[in-house]
């Protein structure tokens, strides 16, 4: 087995093979991790052009922001999620290295296959993880895998579901400004407007949308 494994891969041994692959998922662990810093740099952006807009009175913006910015913090939890997986798996592979010595070759785990199977349908490590299936396969580590559907929250769902979150995000954002206590203090039409946010608000229609344009890149 172990012969035909390093005829396979160019004459790598199964301990190559796990080393590999470990080393692999912590690049993929490094991408993620700059990844959520930028969504966590747009997101700052998003809040701060919330707090402006809801001083100007424009509600529209705000829920449009809100909803996106609730998108983009469920997308930052998936990334979370994806990286205690590929911690799951870098701990099956220690493993694999152990019972290495002892067996003289790979061992099949389910459960590396279940989670190699669940991360190949995130988008930012799908083509990855499919390759790397795909070696453990014939190394004998995982059975080959059955594609499934991959299952995705449909839009109307998340559309949905951000309209019964973004009242209470707005509310946060805005100190009880916008949100699900109503309107706090003044009314909106009533608060003053500074010659320095008048200026802003001439060119604020186009930075919105650039705004809305990086976190929706930020998720693909």
């Amino acid at each position: 087995m172990a012969s035909a494994i390093q005829r396979f891969f160019g004459k790598k041994t199964p301990d190559e093979l796990v080393k590999k692959w470990r080393q692999e998922i912590r690049a993929q662990q490094r991408g993620i991790d700059r990844q959520i810093r930028a969504i966590d740099t747009e997101e700052a952006k998003v809040k701060r052009s919330i707090k402006q807009v809801a001083k100007k009175g424009d509600v529209k913006s705000c829920k449009m922001l809100a909803k996106e910015l609730i998108r983009s913090q469920r997308h930052k939890n998936r990334l979370y999620t994806s990286k205690a997986q590929m911690n799951s798996i870098i701990m099956q592979l220690e493993h694999q290295l152990a019972t290495l010595k002892v067996a003289g070759s790979l061992q099949k785990s389910g459960e590396v296959m279940k989670l190699v199977n669940q991360l190949s349908r995130l988008p930012e490590v799908s083509q990855t993880m499919q390759q790397m299936s795909m070696e453990m396969t014939k190394a004998g580590l995982m059975e080959e895998m059955i594609s499934d559907t991959i299952e995705m929250m449909d839009d109307s769902d998340i559309e949905e579901a951000a309209d019964e979150e973004v009242n209470n995000v707005l509310f946060q954002i805005t100190d009880g400004l916008l949100g699900e206590a109503g309107p706090v203090g003044p009314s909106l039409e009533a608060m003053p407007v500074s010659r320095e946010e008048e200026e802003e608000d001439e060119e604020e229609g186009p930075e919105l949308d650039m705004m809305q344009k990086r976190l929706q890149a930020l998720k693909g």
